[in-house]
C-alpha cells in the first residue's frame, strides 16, 4: 500500500498516511498547499522504500542528526552557533554523502576566508563540530564513523606577559574590566569559567572559588591575596561576579548601565571583552597591528588595533608564573585543570627565575 494525503476534521493541513514495506506512517506534511503536500508525500515514500532496502543509514540527513545531537544534552552557545552555520550549509544532505570533498567545500562556503582560513579556524569552526555530530550519529548506526584529514596546526610559541606588563595592561583597562583581568591573571581561569562564576561559588575568607569546566567538571581554584582584595572591592554579592557595562540612551545621549551577565553569543577566546581588551593593550604599549577595512556599504575606512596578546594568554601567563614559583608540573596540571601532562610541559622554563620576586609581589604572596 502506498502513501496518500488525507485531512483531519477542522484542519487544513494535509497528513500523509499509509504503509510502505510493512511500516505504518501517519504524519503531518506541515502544509495546507496540495502541491507542496504531494511533493512531501512523494519524497517520504521514496525515503521509506530506500530505507527498507538499504537500511536507515541510507536516508538519515544532517539536519536530523543535528537536531538529535542538540537535544541529547545541553550544548554551549558557542557550539550552537557552529552547528547553525553547518546546518545552513549541509541542510538535508545525507550523512552518507558527507566526505572529505564535502568538508573541503564546507570550508570554502562557511568560513570568511574560505579555503585560505587558518588551520586552527578550520578545525575550531567546522571540523570539530562536524565530527562531533557524525560521531554521535555513528554510535546510533546512522552513518560510518567519520574519517577526515585534519589540517596541520603550526606549533606557536607560548605567549606570556611579565608582571610589569600585566600591571600596565590592567591600569589602562576600563574600570569594570580591571577586576576581571586581575582574576584571569591571578588564577589562570578560562574566560568561560570566569564569566560564569557566581558569588555563591566564591569563598573570600577561605580564598577559594569553584568554577565549572566546559566538560561539566567542577574545579576548585585558590585565590591569591591580590585577587581576594579585587573581588572584595566589587559592590555586588549575588549573581554573576563579573558583569558587563553597556551604553544606554539618555536625554543627553550618554549613559552606561551594568548588565546581569555576559552573553556567549558564540564567541570564544575572550570575544566578550574584545573591544576593551584591545584598547587596554594599545594604551599599555603591547605589540599588535592596525586592521584597516572599508565596511560594506560605506566609503570611509575603519581601523582597529589588533593586539598580539589575547585574553586567553592570561592563562598562559599564570601558568608560566606558577611554574616559575614552584617548579612542579604535576601541581600545575592539577591547579590549572588540564587533562594531560603534555600540555603543561610547554610552560616549563618559560618565565625566567629573575622575575620570581616580582610575581610574588604582584600576587600579594609573602615568600
Amino acid at each position: 500500500m502506498s502513501l496518500k494525503l488525507v485531512k483531519r476534521a477542522r484542519s487544513e493541513t494535509y497528513y500523509v498516511r499509509g504503509t510502505v514495506k510493512g511500516q505504518s506512517i501517519y504524519e503531518s506534511s506541515g502544509t495546507s498547499d496540495l502541491e507542496q503536500a504531494e511533493e512531501y508525500r512523494a519524497k517520504r515514500e521514496a525515503e521509506l522504500w530506500q530505507e527498507s532496502i538499504y537500511g536507515k543509514r541510507s536516508v538519515v540527513t544532517f539536519a536530523h542528526a543535528v537536531s538529535a545531537y542538540a537535544e541529547a544534552e545541553p550544548r554551549s552557545e558557542a557550539t550552537k552557533a557552529y552547528l547553525r552555520r553547518l546546518l545552513d550549509h549541509f541542510g538535508t544532505t545525507r550523512l552518507a554523502d558527507i566526505d572529505q570533498i564535502a568538508l573541503d567545500q564546507a570550508y570554502r562556503h562557511i568560513l570568511r576566508d574560505g579555503a585560505e582560513a587558518s588551520p586552527a579556524t578550520k578545525v575550531r569552526s567546522v571540523l570539530t563540530p562536524l565530527r562531533s555530530v557524525l560521531e554521535f550519529a555513528a554510535v546510533r548506526r546512522w552513518c560510518e564513523r567519520p574519517a577526515f584529514d585534519k589540517p596541520r596546526i603550526p606549533i606557536s610559541r607560548t605567549v606570556y606577559l611579565r608582571p610589569e606588563q600585566v600591571t600596565s595592561l590592567i591600569d589602562n583597562a576600563a574600570p569594570h574590566l580591571k577586576p576581571l583581568l586581575v582574576f584571569l591573571f591571578g588564577t589562570g581561569a578560562r574566560m568561560s569559567e570566569a564569566l560564569e562564576l557566581d558569588w555563591s561559588c566564591v569563598d573570600l575568607r577561605g580564598r577559594r572559588a569553584v568554577v565549572w569546566q566546559k566538560q561539566g567538571n567542577e574545579r576548585h581554584i585558590d585565590l591569591p591575596p591580590r585577587v581576594c582584595a579585587s573581588l572584595a572591592s566589587l559592590p555586588n554579592r549575588d549573581g554573576r561576579v563579573f558583569r558587563p557595562v553597556r551604553a544606554r540612551k539618555s536625554r543627553n545621549g550618554k549613559g552606561r548601565e551594568i548588565g546581569q551577565a555576559y552573553s556567549e553569543n558564540g564567541r570564544t577566546s575572550g570575544g566578550q571583552i574584545k573591544s576593551g581588551w584591545s584598547v587596554a593593550c594599545r594604551k599599555a604599549g603591547l605589540p599588535g597591528h592596525m586592521r584597516v577595512w572599508i565596511p560594506k556599504g560605506q566609503e570611509k575606512p575603519k581601523s582597529v588595533f589588533v593586539p598580539d596578546v589575547t585574553p586567553h594568554d592570561a592563562r598562559h601567563t599564570w601558568a608560566s608564573w606558577q611554574y616559575c614559583l614552584h617548579k612542579d608540573l604535576m601541581r600545575l596540571k592539577a591547579d590549572g585543570g588540564w587533562g594531560n601532562i603534555t600540555t603543561v610541559t610547554r610552560y616549563a622554563k618559560v618565565m625566567p627565575e629573575a622575575y620570581r620576586a616580582e610575581i610574588l609581589e604582584w600576587l600579594g604572596i609573602r615568600d
